[in-house]
């Protein structure tokens, strides 16, 4: 059997149920524990598929986990991962990659700067927005420089939960950072819209660049955003541009929409499907780091 780095995941309900489940698909990842805070679904769902569980959060796993553990994903809050979860498992020595927007690590949007980040002890996923559409204005910004980029993130309602809810605020600030600091725009704008129609409706991002270089044809932005959308479709495979690409002015606008693999969640999930599969492909590359390093 293949090498795997064992992991945990700290939040068992539905965005800690689906990256139980894409764990298990991953060929350098093994799940070790499902952390939780309840004796709820998720834990018993965990527990019904072989995987050790404790209700006592991050406590309980650093106490009582496999002391093999070296990468845990949280996926609980972002008040959670400040005040309990980041530090604990700084201090017990394992790298946190991180799902909320608390963002107490760098930012990490894999298809751009992972390689940059391998070492760091604690990354955020910065939002599920975010992962959707910084890349964009990254593919934009690296050929013609981005002066201003916004996003606006439609997703279903049935398909944001209690804690994307309670993190609105969150989101948009932290996405509208990530825009700047990973995108690469002098100026980020987020916007996220819950949508009620019924039946639910795929996630759909609309992102706009107002770029600084007009004199860069079009062609080379346009080609720069479809080689981005090749490289996300390569750990994201429902990521594609549901309008191609266009230009007024200095303004490049593209629609992306986003189909979830439904492994745990609906397809209409995107929104959570991109983030978790996001985080697993950050954990897979650091797992293979860490495998690499242990056969030298």
């Amino acid at each position: 059997m293949e090498e795997r780095i064992k992991v945990a995941v700290i939040g068992p309900g539905n965005i800690g149920s689906d990256l139980m489940y894409k764990i298990f698909r991953s060929k350098h990842l093994e799940m070790a524990m499902m952390a939780g805070i309840v004796e709820s679904e998720g834990i018993k769902r965990a527990r019904s598929l072989g995987v050790p569980t404790t209700i006592e959060g991050v406590q309980g796993l650093v106490r009582d986990g496999d002391k093999d553990i070296r990468i845990a994903f949280d996926a609980t809050s972002a008040a959670a991962h400040i005040k309990f979860n980041g530090p604990a498992l700084r201090e017990a020595g394992i790298i946190s990659i991180d799902l909320t927007p608390a963002a107490t690590g760098p930012y990490c949007v894999p298809v751009v700067n992972l390689d940059q980040l391998s070492a760091e002890p604690d990354i955020n996923m910065v939002t599920c927005g975010g992962q959707a559409t910084i890349p964009i204005v990254h593919a934009v910004a690296r050929v013609a420089g981005a002066a201003y980029g916004e996003i606006i993130s439609c997703i279903s309602s049935k398909s944001a939960g209690p804690g994307t809810r309670a993190n609105m605020d969150e989101f948009t600030e932290t996405t509208s950072k990530g825009i700047e600091v990973v995108g690469g725009a002098d100026k980020g704008k987020a916007i996220i819209i819950l949508n009620p129609a019924e039946p639910p409706l795929m996630m759909t991002n609309t992102v706009h660049v107002r770029v600084k270089d007009r004199g860069v044809p079009f062609g080379d932005i346009r080609a720069s955003i479809e080689a981005m959308v090749a490289d996300i479709k390569e750990y994201v495979p429902g990521y594609q541009l549901r309008v191609p690409p266009t230009m007024e002015g200095d303004r490049v606008t593209a629609i992306i929409q986003i189909e979830g693999q439904a492994d745990f969640l609906p397809a209409y999930s995107g929104n959570l499907d991109i983030i978790n599969s996001a985080a697993v492909a950050a954990a897979e590359k650091i797992a293979e780091k860490m495998l690499e390093e242990g056969r030298k």
